[in-house]
């Protein structure tokens, strides 16, 4: 592991992979509670 050269991060890739989570976590959030929102409503 130690004889291995340096690379350097890839910044850009680094921020779009960081950007693609952020928006499946927040659209995912909104689809959850939605979801439960329309469960409360039509199976209560």
């Amino acid at each position: 592991m130690a004889d291995q050269a340096f690379v350097p991060m890839d910044y850009p890739a680094h921020k779009r992979t960081y950007r693609g989570f952020l928006f499946l976590v927040k659209w995912g959030t909104v689809f959850v509670i939605l979801t439960l929102i329309l469960m409360a409503i039509f199976l209560l």
